[in-house]
């Protein structure tokens, strides 16, 4: 697995910033795939996201500082995705950082995971970065 670490100053307070971190607003920052149904249960969250070629679920899990996510079952684009993204106070706003661990279980594992993280963490940006506008 290949880990991806991003991190951005929101102008919001961390309780504005954890509120706004729900699962389906997640999947809709990062702007890859459509939420398509969201399952409680007895573990948290299992929202099924895809495009309309595939689907496949992530389970979430609240956290004190955030969320954390994976890719669950046997379907979807990785081999094994997790995602931690947590939110602490900072100068009267929030830093929310977003790790996430990738891989796509291919041969050259090596290159082929690097170049997942590299699409994951453009991913992590562009959620973060809507993030911030949304509470901002």
């Amino acid at each position: 697995m290949h880990e991806v670490t991003v991190s951005r100053f929101v102008r919001a307070p961390p309780r504005v910033v954890r509120r706004a971190l729900t699962p389906e607003a997640v999947i809709q920052y990062e702007g890859s795939f459509e939420v398509r149904d969201v399952e409680e249960t007895e573990d948290g969250p299992v929202v099924v996201t895809g495009t309309d070629r595939f689907q496949f679920a992530l389970r979430f899990e609240t956290l004190d500082d955030g969320l954390f996510y994976e890719q669950a079952g046997e379907a979807g684009p990785f081999d094994a995705m997790e995602t931690t993204v947590g939110v602490a106070s900072e100068n009267e706003g929030s830093r929310v950082t977003a790790r996430s661990s990738v891989s796509l279980g291919l041969p050259l594992a090596g290159l082929t995971d690097r170049i997942a993280a590299w699409k994951r963490k453009g991913e992590l940006k562009r959620a973060l970065d809507a993030l911030a506008a949304d509470v901002e």
